[in-house]
């Protein structure tokens, strides 16, 4: 039972490197294998069509050259011979016959004077009897019926044999009218080595063809893939932003109406994303003309109401309530103006680090302090952790995160700091009922709220992303999850010297943008 699965497990990966190994398989590759495949299918399927060709044609002339003149000098030798010849008459014969021109071997049997059979062949160690095949001589030695469609009694047949690793033909006839039966034995010893030198002139002539075949694929490809390449590159630049980039159309086929349609689009998406970012421009004016605006009415509006706050104790008790609540919202409304500012710096780039060196456990005291928390807040960290920051911009992050766990988590609510390596890494966990599942990948978006039945609820819903923008802006980030033992773990993670994101590596220049949210 425990091998199936692994087996399966195994089967897949396989699959998986495979699948992997043909996916890196370049395109100009596969394009070479298929020409050169191609190629080397309609090269060899010429070859052995040109060398069977060739060899049924060499064999077929030097075989009917013998047999033909093995028939005529069988007839002419055999003529003179008595009705019963003698042993050595018959072995005249047969060497008479091996003396032609095409150079065979002669083997004649037949009945001598006495009766007693005689074999007589031109060479006794080269061909005995004992060499015809028995299916040669059985069809030899058979009588047909003579009629219209067949007027001979015997034939002439041939079959290919090897011996000793050397192919030879051989042939048989019986003389018609009473007379020897005469066999021969020609070497094609010849034709064969004939026939080796065309199957190496093929094969060579098949390599070079693939060779030029290969070059011929380079070439096509090369031609193919080029604007195939452009267009690759021109897509890329035009991910990176580089919005006006266009491709030389030439021609009419498939790869520049491609090129057509990559022009159009890339021209469209130019003409959508300038009025997107002049929309977006104009917005991120009016948000910071409207918050600047805002501020002179608000600076008198909250100096009044700090002097309403400062009499509360002396209005009529019917109109304090008022009092207290236009008190609050002020504070909230100044509060909003200020992130909604600090909100533009970030999209504006303006935003700037001013680095000094910290110990992070007095920094953490100091924001809890300051905000009167230290009741519900217990701190683990240790003093002399020293990091290179922006304090402000620490400051603003650590009263986010802990304000937020207080809000929304549940009492106590714990901050422990850390060093790993060359990073600071603060957690601050609450024991409230943690976050919903669904709110997760939404806690740092600007005026998210988890519950939209509550759209006035404490704070404005940017807190977190501006807490994410301090973070970023020093080379960070803050990630957020549930605990395993319940409540909300938010995470920040800094390095321990900021200095490189500010110009030249000093402080209060200008800092490299984040990537905010």
């Amino acid at each position: 039972m425990t091998d199936k699965p692994g087996r399966v497990r195994g089967w897949a990966a396989a699959r998986n490197v495979l699948k992997l190994s043909v996916r890196w398989i370049s395109l100009r590759l596969r394009l070479m294998l298929v020409f050169a495949l191609v190629a080397l299918a309609a090269a060899v399927s010429a070859s052995a069509i040109a060398y069977w060709l060739n060899r049924d044609a060499v064999l077929t002339r030097t075989q009917n050259a013998a047999l033909d003149d093995f028939r005529k000098s069988l007839q002419d030798n055999t003529a003179s011979l008595p009705l019963l010849p003698t042993c050595p008459e018959l072995q005249e014969a047969a060497d008479r016959m091996a003396a032609t021109s095409q150079k065979y071997e002669v083997l004649l049997i037949g009945k001598v004077k006495g009766g007693a059979d005689c074999a007589a062949p031109s060479d006794r160690d080269l061909f005995p009897l004992k060499v015809v095949p028995q299916t040669l001589v059985t069809a030899v030695n058979r009588e047909r019926r003579v009629d219209d469609s067949n007027p001979y009694p015997y034939h002439l047949y041939w079959q290919r044999i090897t011996l000793g690793g050397k192919p030879y033909l051989v042939g048989g006839a019986k003389v018609i009218g009473g007379g020897p039966t005469g066999y021969l034995l020609k070497s094609l010893e010849n034709e064969r080595a004939d026939l080796n030198s065309l199957a190496w002139s093929l094969g060579i002539a098949t390599g070079l063809a693939l060779i030029g075949s290969a070059l011929l694929a380079q070439a096509a490809a090369s031609t193919v893939l080029r604007p195939v390449q452009r267009l690759g590159e021109a897509a890329r630049r035009l991910g990176e932003g580089q919005l006006d980039t266009r491709l030389q159309v030439s021609g009419t086929d498939e790869l520049a109406d491609l090129s057509r349609t990559f022009n159009r689009t890339a021209e469209a998406l130019q003409k959508r994303v300038e009025e997107l970012s002049a929309r977006e421009s104009a917005s991120r004016r009016f948000v910071a003309d409207m918050s600047h605006e805002l501020r002179t009415p608000l600076t008198a509006i909250t100096a009044v109401t700090e002097v309403l706050e400062d009499e509360a104790d002396s209005l009529d008790p019917m109109i304090a309530p008022a009092v207290q609540l236009v008190v609050s919202e002020t504070r909230r409304l100044n509060d909003l103006v200020e992130n909604l500012m600090e909100v533009t710096r970030f999209d504006a780039g303006t935003a700037r680090l001013v680095l000094d060196d910290v110990d992070v456990a007095d920094q953490v005291t100091a924001c809890i302090d300051a905000r009167a928390w230290l009741d519900a807040v217990e701190l683990d960290a240790e003093r002399g952790i020293m990091s290179r920051l922006d304090p402000r911009r620490l400051d603003v992050i650590l009263a986010n995160l802990i304000g937020n766990a207080l809000k929304h988590g549940g009492s106590p609510v714990r901050v422990s700091v850390r060093t790993e390596d060359d990073s600071l890494r603060i957690d601050v966990r609450d024991h409230g009922p943690g976050i919903p599942e669904d709110v997760l990948p939404h806690v740092f978006d600007r005026f998210y709220k988890a519950s939209a039945s509550r759209p006035r609820s404490e704070g404005s819903g940017l807190g977190l992303s501006i807490a994410l923008e301090n973070a970023h802006i020093h080379g960070g980030e803050i990630t957020a999850a549930n605990s395993p033992e319940g409540g909300a773990v938010f995470t920040l993670t800094l390095p321990r010297d900021a200095s490189s994101l500010t110009e030249d590596g000093e402080d209060g220049g200008s800092a490299t943008e984040g990537g905010g949210q």
